[in-house]
């Protein structure tokens, strides 16, 4: 069964996207319109957001939306009474971002204030509410065995604290007030609309100019999902969420297969055309902060969604970037 004919019960429902104009929620509005939903897209800035959604063919209701003032997501949750959320707001990614209260804020309060909001303004029509919230890998820090949800968590930035306590604080809130809702810990996303400075838009970068391109050792493995991958993943489990309803879990959304940074590099050396001697492994330093870890377990994802996972490998996400990027033209 395709995307499409899974997602069709979508059609004409009330969801909102908090964080629609980032990396990752432009995919997910991208496939919650193709499935007919009716869209509310708060956004930091209007004009910057519908060019990304140009881009994306994504059509909704935006929204100005300041999220780091308490109280915004509430009244806009309140005004729509959605059926799904899904919060991909987020804050510290980018390594600009490290005000510890902005932190607090978009990780951990906004996450409980939106819990809150949702246990009290509900879609009567539909009647099967869910919140889809997504976590990151780095909750559970520099742990080097197998990720699995009912195992440890040590984040040791203050991004990965503050997403595991907002984490716990949606858990905890859903179990207390009998809601549906689905935490989803997303790990290496890649495709197009990432940020500048990342691996695959350096590699892209490198593809249009002559030189060599310093990279780090490249030792550390990854479990590597592309991001329309990842977007089909959220909404899936948005859809089990609200139909099967579930206890309130965490679930790792990722491909279950490892690789290096620097297999990475060179599957898309080989796509983009940049001759292997370009890549300068061990010119930069690997930072502190990077995970090195087994695997990542993805049994739970697979026994909710009947058995899905993410399929597209490295090779055809890239292949499929370019043809992205080369049908678009320069993106937002």
């Amino acid at each position: 069964m395709s995307p499409a004919e899974n997602f069709a019960v979508l059609a004409g429902q009330r969801c909102i996207v908090f964080g629609a104009s980032g990396f990752i929620g432009r995919w997910v509005a991208r496939e919650l319109c193709s499935a007919g939903a009716r869209l509310t897209l708060p956004v930091r800035d209007l004009d910057q957001a519908r060019k990304v959604f140009d881009a994306w063919e994504v059509l909704g209701d935006v929204r100005e939306a300041d999220l780091s003032q308490a109280g915004v997501a509430t009244a806009l949750i309140e005004l729509v009474r959605p059926a799904l959320v899904f919060n991909l707001a987020g804050y510290g990614v980018d390594r600009s971002e490290r005000d510890p209260l902005l932190a607090q804020r978009i990780n951990t309060d906004l996450p409980e204030e939106m819990t809150a909001a949702l246990s009290r303004a509900r879609d009567l029509n539909w009647g099967h509410q869910a919140f889809i919230h997504t976590g990151s890998a780095l909750e559970y820090g520099r742990l080097r065995d197998n990720l699995n949800e009912e195992g440890r968590a040590a984040p040791t930035t203050l991004y990965g604290r503050t997403k595991l306590h907002g984490t716990q604080l949606v858990i905890q809130r859903a179990q207390e007030r009998g809601m549906r809702a689905i935490v989803a810990r997303l790990f290496t996303v890649y495709g197009p609309g990432e940020h500048a400075g990342r691996l695959l838009p350096a590699l892209l970068e490198a593809a249009k100019r002559e030189g060599e391109l310093a990279l780090s050792e490249g030792l550390q493995r990854r479990d590597f999902t592309y991001a329309q991958d990842a977007a089909e993943g959220l909404v899936r489990l948005a859809l089990v969420a609200a139909t099967v309803a579930p206890e309130p879990k965490i679930v790792n959304l990722a491909t279950g297969t490892m690789a290096s940074v620097r297999e990475f590099s060179i599957f898309a050396a080989r796509v983009l055309a940049i001759p292997p001697s370009r890549l300068r492994f061990g010119a930069v330093p690997t930072r502190e902060e990077e995970m090195d870890h087994a695997g990542v377990s993805i049994e739970r994802l697979r026994t909710l969604t009947s058995g899905w996972a993410p399929q597209t490998t490295i090779v055809e996400g890239v292949e499929r970037t370019l043809a992205f990027l080369r049908e678009r033209g320069p993106l937002p």
